[in-house]
């Protein structure tokens, strides 16, 4: 049992709109609960009319506040100032995760004493401008405990917040019955990604590397499931490549279609880059799903993805610009598919919720008597 048992989350995404933070935040405030915290919830209404939030809020076995976005922005930011406010006077500890939540930190420490507990994803962390920057770090340097979701996340913090620094990897819940896991070595490679489509998921990277992976497998299929921010500049590119035939785009499905797609597919690939706008993969959770069905994963060097792919195991790690890095990798998971597949199963249970959340209880725990400087 926690010692401080009421816990404020403050996140920038929560369902049902899509986003990894907001996935991350149900299933902590979800697990948390299921531990014994009182757990309270502070986020955003994203939909137009709310009907959305309302119907998925009256199934959620914790509290729900959620502020409504106004045309002027900044009612917006005022109405969620003053619900922190209030909601930060009734909690133990709060936990702030997202870009608009981090800042929030200055109001707070400014009224209260509370244990703050920052989770940071990546993209928070390199935002374009100094004084958004130095406004983050700031606010870092106010929190008690700060929590990176990968060892690639916190290499991103300066050196000052290290010390206090602890690495959670993000946890994944996907209940699917262990007999419908791949083993058996595919006849063609059936590659998917799932995730927004947009640069930092690096659909555009697989598709160039198409022409050559068809050149081998004229059967090849990619299948892209995600809500289609960038579908048609990627249909346009694929149309000018010449492998549009081979591409299926899913757009935004449910989880069991998703589930579905995954067990119809044999290598999970994501390829992701840093934005211009300095958007990163902070880690790359639907790696881990794909991986709890017995699918491998070809991912990116140099990004959070590192911490999602034991490399040469559940999958292989590439430069994901790189043409001839992603077809050898492929070649290698079909060539070995059986010890990949395995192995892959086998790493996602280091990533379940019920495993994940007893680290995050001991960062609470220990929170709560200690004190960093």
């Amino acid at each position: 049992m926690a010692n401080s048992n009421n816990v404020l989350l403050i996140t920038s995404e929560f369902p049902p709109q899509p986003g990894g933070i907001g996935n991350h935040a149900y299933n902590l405030a979800l697990y948390l609960t299921r531990s014994g915290y009182d757990v309270t919830i502070l986020t955003d209404i994203r939909s137009s009319d709310g009907r959305e939030e309302n119907d998925f809020d009256k199934t959620l076995p914790f509290k729900i506040n959620r502020v409504k976005r106004r045309n002027l922005i900044v009612f917006t930011y005022l109405k969620r100032v003053k619900e922190t406010i209030s909601s930060a006077k009734k909690n133990d500890i709060i936990l702030v995760s997202g870009k608009f939540s981090l800042w929030m930190v200055n109001i707070l420490k400014l009224l209260s004493s509370k244990t703050i507990i920052a989770i940071v994803h990546g993209s928070e962390l390199q935002l374009k401008g100094k004084a958004a920057n130095k406004l983050t770090t700031k606010s870092l340097q106010k929190c008690k405990r700060v929590i990176a979701v990968s060892n690639f996340t916190k290499s991103l913090l300066p050196d000052l917040l290290k010390a206090k620094t602890e690495v959670i990897a993000n946890g994944f819940s996907l209940d699917v019955p262990s007999n419908t896991r791949q083993t058996s070595k595919p006849v063609f490679p059936k590659l998917i990604t799932v995730g927004n489509v947009t640069q930092r998921k690096g659909q555009k990277n697989v598709i160039n590397a198409l022409p050559k992976l068809i050149e081998k497998w004229p059967k090849l299929e990619y299948h892209i499931v995600g809500i289609p921010t960038d579908q048609e500049k990627l249909m346009n590119l694929a149309k000018e490549i010449g492998v549009d035939k081979s591409i299926f785009f899913h757009g935004k499905v449910s989880e069991k279609t998703k589930i579905t797609l995954l067990q119809e597919s044999n290598i999970f690939v994501m390829l992701s880059e840093t934005t211009d706008f300095g958007d990163v993969e902070g880690f790359g959770i639907a790696i881990l799903e794909a991986n709890a069905l017995g699918i491998p994963a070809i991912g990116s060097k140099k990004c959070g993805i590192e911490d999602a792919i034991e490399n040469r195991k559940s999958g292989i790690l590439v430069s994901p610009g790189n043409i001839d890095e992603v077809c050898i990798a492929v070649e290698d998971i079909l060539n070995d598919y059986q010890n990949y597949s395995e192995n892959a199963s086998a790493w996602s249970t280091n990533f379940r919720w019920d495993v994940v959340i007893e680290k995050y209880i001991k960062v609470l725990n220990e929170s709560s008597k200690k004190t960093y400087k």
